[in-house]
C-alpha cells in the first residue's frame, strides 16, 4: 500500500513538473499593453433632430461633441490591439413649455493596427476597427409629474418623460501615435515588468454604416425619425499606464 501511494506521489510531481515546464514554454516571452483614459472630440450632427424637435414646440440641443473612453491596448509582436467603451458628455436643451430634452452616445469599439516605428518609446500605428454605438433621446416633461414623497406611490406617478434610443454600427480609419515615458522597472522572480507613461493621440474617420430607425424604451421601431447618419472625423487624446513584461 505504501508502494503504492509512493507511486502515485511521484505521478504526480512529474506530472506536476511537466505542466509548469510546459506553462513555461507556451508562456510567450514579451507581452505587453495599455490602460488608458481618452478624451475624444467627433463633431455630432443634430441638425435633424432639432428641427423635429422646435416643430413640436421643444428647444433645440446643443452640440453633442465631446466623449471620455476607456480602453486597453494589447501589443503582440508589431500588432497594435485596443479596445475601449465610453460615452459623451450629456448635451441639455433649455426648459419650453415645461419639458426639456437630453441627448448623449454611448460606444463599444475594436481596433486592429500595425506598429511601423523603430523607436521603442515610440508607437506609430495605423488601424481600422468596428464600433457599435447608440444615441439616447430623453423627454422629461415636468408639466404632468405629481410630486409625492412616498416610494411606494412614486412608483405608479403619472409621466409623460420616456426614453427614445438609436442603435448605430460603423468602421473606423485612422491613425495613433504613442510617446512612452520610461518609469523605473519592476523585477519579479525571473520576470522583468518594464513600465511607462504613454501619452498619444488617435486620429480617424468614423463611417456610419447602419441606419436603424429609432426605438422607443420597449424596442419598439418608430417611423419617421432623424435618419441622417452621424459620420464624421474624430480626435483622441490619451493617457494611461503601459507595460512589457519580458523573461528569459
Amino acid at each position: 500500500m505504501n508502494r503504492l501511494a509512493n507511486k502515485l506521489l511521484l505521478l504526480c510531481c512529474l506530472l506536476a513538473a511537466a505542466a509548469n515546464t510546459h506553462a513555461q514554454d507556451s508562456f510567450p516571452k514579451d507581452i505587453a499593453g495599455t490602460m488608458q483614459i481618452q478624451g475624444m472630440y467627433r463633431p455630432s450632427k443634430l441638425g435633424q433632430l432639432n428641427g423635429i424637435l422646435n416643430a413640436n414646440g421643444l428647444a433645440s440641443l446643443p452640440d453633442n461633441n465631446y466623449w471620455l473612453n476607456l480602453s486597453m491596448n494589447h501589443i503582440h509582436k508589431r500588432w497594435v490591439m485596443e479596445d475601449g467603451i465610453g460615452a459623451s458628455f450629456t448635451s441639455s436643451s433649455t426648459v419650453a413649455n415645461g419639458i426639456k430634452s437630453k441627448y448623449n452616445q454611448f460606444q463599444l469599439y475594436g481596433r486592429l493596427g500595425y506598429d511601423v516605428s523603430q523607436t521603442p518609446i515610440f508607437r506609430a500605428f495605423p488601424f481600422v476597427g468596428i464600433n457599435l454605438d447608440a444615441a439616447m433621446l430623453r423627454i422629461q416633461d415636468d408639466n404632468r409629474i405629481q410630486s409625492t414623497s412616498d416610494f411606494s406611490s412614486e412608483l405608479l406617478n403619472q409621466t409623460a418623460s420616456k426614453t427614445l434610443w438609436n442603435p448605430r454600427f460603423g468602421l473606423e480609419f485612422g491613425g495613433g501615435f504613442d510617446y512612452l515615458i520610461p518609469v523605473s522597472d519592476k523585477k519579479m522572480d525571473n520576470i522583468t515588468i518594464h513600465r511607462s507613461l504613454p501619452i498619444g493621440i488617435r486620429f480617424g474617420y468614423y463611417l456610419q454604416t447602419s441606419n436603424s430607425p429609432w426605438r422607443i424604451d420597449n424596442n419598439y421601431k418608430l417611423q419617421n425619425g432623424p435618419d441622417n447618419k452621424q459620420s464624421n472625423v474624430f480626435v483622441n487624446l490619451n493617457i494611461g499606464l503601459g507595460y512589457k513584461i519580458t523573461r528569459p
